[in-house]
């Protein structure tokens, strides 16, 4: 069953949505691999995009105080996906037409002054059933052009100026200082100075992160700074993106017995593990829930064990190992094993291989688990009370994120599109900025010592979407 694949990667459907922003090529024909539901990029000229985006459009006027009408100006990146009928997600922006609404003119041209055109970037949602003729608009979220930033970033990723790379002293000197500081080496010259113009590359979309952010982060250069995106695709990220439909339902969490403290930190009870590393094997999954069961071992029993993510990779028959998998059947498969062994016994070498699970070697067990609810503050006042907490959430912005609090604004980070599977272990405030503070699988080396900082308050990438934890007796 297709779930998490995990990924220091901006999603694909982000990025098409961000491509005014970074200047990226859109590839809008090409289909994302995936099962029937899976969303499928289309191309502008697509009849049945059209006639959803004429609905969409014509919903927003009607829904607007303005004087005038406003049409697409641009259109930027849209998907469908079969669910119990058609559900487009379209990104276009809108700018003024000279046509007031009371008019019914056959064309209306948009204003040759700039300023007069007030234009928005809008994502769109529109749920079409054609056999019932009926179309619904599920969303509208627009904000404007000139709030986002971006008036001046359309061409942000130009060529290199004038001189060649080599002569670039400030670049090269930033490269070579990420070659020593991440032992990176390549094959030839040819290699070195591709990776260098893919490093010059990211090192823009990093900039275009940071002027972006709403919280405290700082972006910049990471280890994975010479990667392009379609390398970390095929290396890391699952090619199905959320797939709500496949999700089991889980029993609820029983509610915390009082309100959140104003901070906690689990890592400061002794009940966190050392930051993993999963290497290039997509078992964010095995992680985020081994994570959460050394919590709650060490809180029934007081000692704080390092758990084998490679039992669940091997032997975890519900889910896809490298491929991906959900928090929700690792539970069971544990639940169906009789439990875990130690990290010791079942060393982790990040690829599937087959089962050596033996029942004399547990070390640890569960009973059930649970989801939690998606309200923040109920999600805090259950953590502090019950043990880090295995999450999902969107990994947008995550590839250059270095430290500091991130928050994505919400139009860029959505949070139906989790593709990355985490342990929150805590939350508290920096500068008056709240933070959930989040063990990340990627080693020590990445971000704040191995974490993650995401704002906290504002739903921010679906952190609060798929929370569960299991429950030990």
């Amino acid at each position: 069953m297709p779930g998490f694949r995990c990924s220091p990667l901006i999603p694909w459907l982000v990025l098409a949505g961000l491509g005014f922003v970074f200047g990226l090529g859109e590839d809008l024909d090409r289909p994302l691999i995936g099962p029937p539901g899976s969303p499928i990029r289309l191309h502008e000229t697509d009849p049945g995009l059209k006639t959803a985006l004429a609905f969409a459009e014509e919903r927003y006027n009607r829904g607007s105080n303005a004087m005038h009408l406003r049409k697409v100006s641009r259109f930027i990146s849209a998907t469908k996906q079969l669910v119990k009928g058609i559900r487009y997600t379209i990104t276009v922006e809108l700018s003024n037409t000279q046509c007031k609404k009371s008019t019914m003119l056959r064309t209306c041209d948009f204003y040759p002054e700039s300023h007069q055109l007030k234009t928005e970037v809008c994502v769109f949602e529109v749920w079409d059933v054609p056999w019932q003729g009926s179309s619904t608009l599920l969303k509208q979220k627009c904000q404007l052009k000139a709030d986002l930033q971006t008036e001046e970033t359309n061409n942000v990723m130009d060529e290199i100026p004038s001189q060649p790379l080599e002569r670039s002293v400030e670049l090269l000197g930033q490269f070579k200082e990420f070659m020593v500081k991440y032992n990176k080496g390549y094959s030839s010259q040819k290699e070195t100075n591709q990776r260098l113009q893919i490093f010059h590359e990211n090192l823009k979309t990093a900039e275009k992160l940071q002027s972006l952010d709403r919280g405290s982060a700082e972006y910049g250069v990471t280890k994975f700074s010479d990667l392009t995106e379609e390398e970390f695709r095929s290396t890391y990220l699952n090619p199905l993106l959320s797939q709500w439909t496949l999700h089991k339902p889980m029993k609820p969490a029983f509610p915390a017995k009082y309100p959140e403290p104003a901070s906690w930190d689990w890592r400061d009870h002794g009940a966190v593990s050392s930051v993993k590393n999963q290497g290039l094997c997509g078992s964010c999954w095995a992680f985020s829930v081994t994570g959460n069961i050394e919590g709650q071992w060490f809180l029934k029993n007081g000692t704080l064990l390092s758990l084998s993510e490679q039992e669940l990779v091997d032997c975890d028959g519900l889910d896809q190992a490298c491929k991906g998998g959900l928090p929700s059947n690792a539970y069971e498969a544990i639940e169906k094993l009789g439990g875990l062994e130690s990290e010791s016994d079942y060393s982790y070498n990040g690829r599937k291989q087959n089962c050596g699970f033996s029942t004399s070697k547990v070390v640890a067990y569960i009973n059930t688990s649970v989801e939690l609810p998606a309200d923040e503050k109920k999600i805090a006042a259950w953590l502090a009370e019950n043990g880090p907490v295995s999450v999902g959430l969107n990994a947008f912005a995550m590839q250059f994120y270095k430290k500091g609090v991130s928050h994505p604004m919400k139009i860029f980070c959505s949070p139906w599109m989790i593709d990355h599977a985490v342990l929150m272990v805590g939350y508290g405030e920096r500068k008056g900025v709240p933070f959930w503070a989040i063990k990340n699988s990627w080693g020590e080396d990445y971000g704040e010592q191995g974490y993650y900082y995401l704002y906290r308050g504002s739903n921010a990438c679906g952190i609060n979407r798929m929370c569960s934890s299991a429950i030990i007796n």
